[in-house]
């Protein structure tokens, strides 16, 4: 019948991946023939198109210098050096209102003049005498219940007793409040400390029916608790949560023992305290870890979180406190109302 016109069908170079068929017969390469270089090769696979646009956004935040987000602010302090220097500007107008050497047969450090001070034996905390820190507006629950003045309850506590007792208190003010104040806002914080201060007020009010009390003290433990509050709701973004607890517990422990010294009032320290604490959990609240805003988020960065701002548990920390805050500050007016009606 003429030349044999059947085609062998054979693989070539299988083990290089070369898995192109080619026929075998009269006129073609025989088996040991290398292929042609001619010979189709496979398509590479193509990336999805989601990878390509993923690679282009980071190579543009790379050249943008988006690399870091940095979703808190610091704050410029400001609010709290300001608290210091009231203090002592109006510690100041205490003793040239308490003028000892008119007031007063003997005076400590008389060559201060007009700003002497008290005679040691009456004051040992250097500073005026108790009927001037009376006029300037020392805690006094006879005038706040027979005489309306209830503004004391805030007045009081940018009044102090004397050198000693400014000079401790505007220390642990600066050591503390800087810090919360750059990482929360004067807002905030300044707000903290006032109504701490109130609640210190209001609790030495219950438990001190005579007397005057003066100080920021009740205002600074309300700073301590809400550093406490502070590091329970956002417990997920500490590196060293149990160091920082011990430590901050440790302070807290050694603060309330110094109460315990005569004329300490330690009732406005624990009121204070617990104002703070409560109202940490309602004003010093922070997005849980991995939390990314969308007003941080550099123009195609794709990568932003989709996690809740805030943890169920921050939620319902935030509404229990401002419950009992509201409530605790009513039940301690109405018990100071009916106590000195």
């Amino acid at each position: 019948m003429g030349k044999d016109s059947r085609i062998e069908i054979k693989v070539v170079n299988p083990s290089k991946g070369d898995n192109v068929v080619h026929p075998v017969g009269p006129g073609h390469p025989t088996s040991a023939s290398k292929p042609s270089n001619s010979s189709p090769v496979p398509h590479e696979r193509r990336r999805p198109q989601q990878d390509r646009e993923r690679e282009r956004q980071r190579r543009a935040r790379q050249e943008q210098g988006a690399t870091e987000l940095k979703p808190f602010k610091k704050w410029v302090t400001w609010m709290v050096p300001g608290f210091v220097l009231v203090n002592i500007v109006v510690f100041m107008i205490s003793m040239f209102i308490n003028n000892c050497p008119k007031n007063s047969a003997s005076c400590f450090a008389p060559f201060l003049g007009r700003f002497s001070f008290q005679p040691f034996k009456e004051n040992p905390l250097l500073g005026p005498s108790s009927s001037t820190l009376e006029k300037m507006g020392a805690l006094e629950v006879s005038k706040i219940a027979q005489g309306h003045q209830a503004w004391r309850l805030i007045t009081c506590i940018w009044l102090h007793a004397g050198v000693f007792h400014i000079l401790a208190n505007m220390l642990s003010l600066v050591f503390i409040g800087i810090r919360l104040e750059q990482e929360f806002g004067f807002v905030r914080i300044g707000l903290l400390y006032v109504i701490a201060g109130f609640g210190g007020s209001l609790m030495s009010s219950l438990f001190i029916q005579t007397g005057i009390s003066v100080g920021a003290s009740g205002a600074l433990f309300g700073l301590l608790g809400s550093m406490l509050s502070e590091l329970l709701t956002n417990w997920t973004i500490y590196a060293n949560k149990l160091a920082a607890l011990l430590t901050l517990l440790l302070i807290i422990v050694i603060n309330l023992l110094v109460g315990i010294l005569p004329h300490v009032d330690n009732f406005a320290h624990i009121g204070g305290f617990l104002s703070g604490f409560l109202l940490g959990f309602v004003f010093l609240i922070r997005p849980q870890f991995g939390y990314v805003s969308k007003k941080h988020v550099p123009a195609g960065y794709i990568g932003a979180s989709h996690k809740p701002k805030y943890k169920p548990y921050q939620c319902a920390l935030w509404v229990i406190s401002l419950v009992l805050l509201i409530v605790g500050e009513i039940q301690r007016l109405v018990m100071g109302v009916v106590a000195n009606s």
